[in-house]
């Protein structure tokens, strides 16, 4: 056994101390030669008792001699023995006690016994406080130090020998920096300073420690520690415990860093910004570099095919080693990578690879060996590159350096790598589908609502669109801006039940509905009627629990139909449900029109009225959703108070005042679907319009001719004047053969196109035919329709009007072909 250092107090007491236990001598017959006062003290015999006697006759009984005789024999055969024997008191008790015999030779080579005796439970005691003392310095897992004051070291145990990797012996009077390097050494001097000055113990406190015997291997320690002091309060050192913990430190270090994986990637459904948090979560904590690289289908957002050709894009970079950016392709670049490089054979096996220690040559770590020389110049030593897959498809990878760390890559650090590249995969993956998803969305959008709105002469528009699911980017809110016959122009605004794609879809069926109810120019109160139908037909197609994208059932829309006519100055308007416009006057005046309020679409049986607004030029009329003025929590009065407060100031754009509407009344993430048009009226001047009624006679076409002829004339039109005479004398004739001799009305505005009208009492619908060769009549209608851009006929009050548009680019070539069709069809 090591022998105790000196001065390191009292430890455990030997009950075999001669001040503490009893002793006898025993000559060489084992007669009682020599008795102790305390050997009386413990076995109630005066020396005058025991002198002389043998003392297996009086201290043990007959059925403990066997163990006597065998005790005898050690002594003899080992000169000295120590064990426990049962004894009689002298009182008739039988008692145990501990034993210690050594041979003692006197004069004349006789020898004695001495005795020393002790109770058997002290010795037991002590005997265990040594094994326990021997057991830490020999046999102890974990390392044992003391130091004197001055932090000398006095004596380690084995562990701790192994650990410094120096025999323990060689170690007394060295010191703390004589095996560790660095910040370590500094770190736990002060700890056991502290120790010894305050007499607070340390208590499992973790630190870095790295070895000059191996400084590029670091390890992490658990330190307790207490102060020695002797009877009287004196220091007499410091004693600590070292225990190893690294593997238990790096385990916990990489479950943190899993949570913390998980917690920082995916916030967000953006695929760069998921990408850039997967870097930032390997750097520092597991890699010193890092670069996530997704194949180039992924990175655009489309499925990730099951092979590939190695093209990928970097998405992110990240690194504690500035320089190393000057080296890494940056994010956004797309490469391939070289097919000697691990980055290529990870792609192409779909499975890890490690690579502990970079060779310096020759390599390909990087696309091309310039760049493999400036990283290893940078003192890149370890590579790890993990695929990133999900669902069984490969997205790309993540690569994985050291540099300024000196320990490398191991494989618990490549099974952390594939655990939480795993976890990032599937947020990528997410992200994927997200954007796949969202780009669908947003070109169903584009194709249901406008992309952008019409040049109009009778209205100058401006608009905004807020779905309230961002995710989708569509809604069930829409607004047009339609273009009439004569000039005109139709606003719509309407509001499907519903948020996302299911009532987006609803809502690019009605928006058809209305462009083909308004190219038949119905009144506004018809379009509803017809709208109302369609949803009721709408509803009936849902089969019984079939709802929308949140489970909704699609069971309604509102819409606001308008129709301003720029020579009239007159707007007509029908609302099915929807709130009422805003009218703002030139002058700032704002007003809500009384309108009738007909029912939401699909109840069905209810009818729909129309009322008539004469606007002044430059009137500002606003349509809008209810997601507008209800978005804030407001009830509809306040949300209308609002906005009539925010259109009620003059002097902005329509774009301004679309942003001043958003900002006044909308949060960041509005609760509903917002739509908000706003249209600004214009009125055709009275030199653009010239009007006639004809009288049903014969000679009416030929007078509609002349008035056409000098009124285009007058316009600077002269190039354009056999076309639409041509034009005005079918559209005349017709009227005079078909109108039951009412009189009849000829118009012409000159807009962005010649507009020609005819109006007459008869309600009988012109038809377009192509006449056979031998028919002297029928081909009036045919000769229209080539020699105009469009044309159709609308329906009023009082009859009908057939219209067409002539686009004012027409030539003197076109003239030409209009009169060589007309000698061929005439």
């Amino acid at each position: 056994m090591d022998a105790p250092a000196p001065g390191l107090g009292e430890g455990p007491e030997d009950p075999f101390a001669l001040h503490n236990s009893a002793s006898a001598v025993l000559d060489g017959r084992g007669r009682v030669v020599g008795w102790s006062e305390r050997a009386q003290e413990h076995l109630g015999f005066p020396p005058e008792e025991v002198l002389g006697r043998a003392a297996i006759e009086f201290l043990f009984d007959a059925r403990d001699h066997e163990a006597v005789m065998e005790a005898v024999a050690a002594c003899l055969r080992d000169r000295g023995w120590s064990g426990v024997l049962p004894v009689r008191h002298r009182s008739g008790q039988r008692v145990e006690l501990g034993f210690r015999a050594r041979a003692v030779i006197r004069a004349g080579s006789a020898r004695e016994w001495f005795l020393v005796v002790a109770p058997a439970e002290e010795v037991r005691q002590w005997e265990t406080d040594r094994s326990v003392l021997d057991g830490l310095f020999r046999r102890s897992p974990i390392g044992l130090s003391v130091h004197a004051p001055d932090l000398s070291i006095l004596r380690i145990n084995r562990a701790l020998a192994r650990f410094t990797q120096l025999p323990a012996m060689e170690i007394r009077g060295l010191r703390i920096g004589d095996f560790l390097i660095g910040p370590d050494l500094k770190t736990i001097e002060t700890r056991l300073q502290r120790v010894l000055e305050t007499g607070q113990p340390l208590i499992f406190t973790e630190q870095p420690c790295r070895l000059r015997s191996d400084p590029g291997n670091e390890r992490v320690v658990s330190v307790s520690a207490f102060r020695m002091e002797d009877p009287s309060g004196g220091i007499l050192g410091v004693t600590q415990l070292v225990e190893d913990v690294t593997d238990r430190y790096r385990a916990r270090r990489r479950l943190a860093l899993l949570n913390r994986a998980s917690a920082r990637i995916g916030t967000t459904l953006d695929l760069g910004q998921t990408t850039r948090e997967l870097a930032d979560v390997a750097v520092p904590d597991l890699a010193d570099a890092v670069s996530v690289d997704l194949l180039e289908s992924v990175a655009r957002g489309e499925e990730a095919a099951e092979e590939t050709s190695g093209l990928v894009r970097r998405m992110a970079v990240h690194s504690v080693v500035t320089q190393a950016l000057q080296v890494m392709y940056s994010a956004g670049e797309v490469f391939h990578f070289d097919p000697r490089t691990p980055q290529a054979r990870c792609l192409a096996g779909q499975q890890p690879v490690l690579e502990p220690v970079l060779e310096s040559s020759p390599a390909w770590y990087f696309k091309d060996p310039e760049r493999t020389r400036r990283a290893l110049g940078l003192g890149a030593h370890s590579l790890i590159v993990v695929p990133l897959t999900a669902r069984g498809l490969l997205l790309g990878l993540l690569s994985l350096w050291r540099a300024k760390r000196p320990e490398p890559f191991e494989e618990d650090d490549l099974t952390l790598a594939e655990e939480f590249a795993a976890r990032a995969a599937l947020c990528i993956d997410n992200a994927r589908r997200y954007t796949q998803q969202h780009e669908a969305a947003l070109m169903l959008q584009r194709s249901l609502l406008p992309r952008e709105l019409p040049e109009h002469s009778a209205v100058e528009v401006a608009h905004r669109y807020l779905p309230a699911d961002p995710a989708t980017g569509v809604g069930g809110d829409w607004f047009d801006v339609i273009p009439l016959s004569g000039a005109r122009v139709a606003l719509v605004v309407g509001d499907v039940v519903g948020h996302g794609l299911h009532a987006a879809a609803t809502m690019g069926r009605l928006r058809t509905a209305v462009h083909t109810l308004a190219g038949l120019d119905y009144a506004p109160d018809e379009v509803l009627s017809h709208l109302d139908d369609l949803v009721n037909r709408l509803a009936a197609e849902q089969e019984p629990g079939d709802g929308g994208a949140q489970g909704e059932q699609i069971v309604g829309a509102t819409c606001l139909y308008a129709v301003y006519d720029p020579t009239s100055r007159r707007c007509t308007l029908a609302r099915a449900g929807h709130l009422p416009p805003v009218v703002v006057t030139s002058d700032g005046t704002v007003s809500v029109p009384d309108l009738p309020e007909g029912p939401p679409l699909g109840l069905g049986g209810l009818p729909f009225e129309s009322a008539e607004l004469e606007l002044a030029e430059g009137s500002l009329l606003a349509l809008y959703t209810d997601g507008l003025v209800e978005a804030r929590g407001l009830d509809v009065d306040e949300g209308l108070a609002r906005l009539r407060d925010v259109l009620s100031r003059p002097g902005r754009s329509l774009e301004e005042t679309c942003t001043a509407v958003q900002a006044a009344l909308l949060p960041e993430h509005p609760p509903d679907d917002v739509a908000l048009l706003l249209a600004r009226t214009r009125v055709l001047a009275p030199e653009q319009v010239a009007s006639w009624e004809l009288p049903a006679e014969p000679t009416a076409a030929a007078r509609a001719r002349h008035l056409t002829e000098a009124t285009l004339t007058g316009w600077g039109l002269e190039e354009m004047a056999f076309t639409a005479e041509l034009v005005v004398s079918e559209l005349v004739t017709n009227a005079y053969r078909y109108g039951g001799g009412t009189p009849l009305t000829l118009r012409l505005i000159r807009d962005r196109s010649l507009i020609c009208e005819v109006s007459d009492r008869s309600s009988t619908a012109p038809h377009l035919r192509r006449a056979r060769t031998t028919d002297e009549g029928g081909r009036g209608l045919f000769l229209v329709a080539q020699f105009t851009e469009r044309w159709g006929t609308r329906y009023t009050r009082d009859g009908k009007t057939v219209w067409t548009e002539l686009p004012l680019a027409t030539t003197a070539e076109g003239h030409s072909a209009a009169a060589a069709t007309l000698a061929l069809n005439w």
